[in-house]
């Protein structure tokens, strides 16, 4: 049976969406065509009428990811100062760090994106920045590119501090390490910390959301 492009388009996006939790769940290296083609519903053979090889769907999955977190977290963020702490709270959350799946693909494949080869990491590169500049118009709407870095540093920051208390078997200290984290990235975006309150206050990280925008 012959299928048309757009059955041919949806089946190449459902095995991108699957490619990209198991990626983020297990890592890329140890996440094989099989397992991959598998969570998709697909057999194996299926694999090289979408892709030419893992690192191509690799390089795919990552600029998907990232344009998704793009749309579903940034985009949806209110304008402003505000907008930028409906994103840092979001990132800092205890439900981020409990969803490595669902959720960004930078805290999750920083390590393995750096010794991809270049398509990788170029797709990275653009996806990334479409992210910060994103946040960054929310700090400088006048002249984003002026603080493109400096956005770059808070994000950063961000993943290191949600791959720790990812790491961290003590749960309230990780509680305690995203809370802190949440002060400092504001601080660094220039959100002012008596907008933010202190640890425990309402918005802080114990009232995060239990999801991103259209997952709560």
């Amino acid at each position: 049976m012959r299928y048309g492009n757009e059955h041919k388009e949806a089946t190449r996006q459902r095995i991108i969406e699957t490619a990209g939790r198991r990626f983020k769940q297990d890592g890329i290296d140890a996440s094989g065509v099989s397992t991959l083609m598998k969570d998709a519903g697909l057999t194996n053979g299926a694999f090289y009428t979408h892709f030419t090889s893992k690192d191509d769907l690799v390089a795919t999955t990552v600029a998907d990811q990232l344009q998704a977190q793009n749309a579903s977290i940034v985009t949806q963020a209110a304008p402003g100062r505000a907008g930028l702490e409906q994103i840092v709270r979001w990132y800092l959350s205890a439900w981020h760090r409990d969803s490595p799946g669902d959720g960004c693909p930078s805290a999750a494949l920083l390590d393995e994106i750096a010794r991809c080869a270049d398509p990788t990491k170029q797709a990275y590169t653009d996806g990334v920045l479409l992210v910060i500049d994103g946040i960054a118009a929310r700090m400088a709407p006048g002249d984003p590119l002026a603080v493109r870095t400096r956005t770059l540093s808070a994000y950063a920051m961000m993943a290191g501090t949600l791959q720790l208390s990812r790491a961290l078997a003590d749960r309230q200290l990780s509680d305690d390490l995203l809370e802190q984290g949440v002060h400092n990235a504001l601080a660094l975006l220039g959100v002012e910390q008596e907008h933010a309150g202190p640890p425990g206050a309402v918005g802080s990280v114990e009232d995060s959301p239990t999801g991103p925008p259209g997952k709560r």
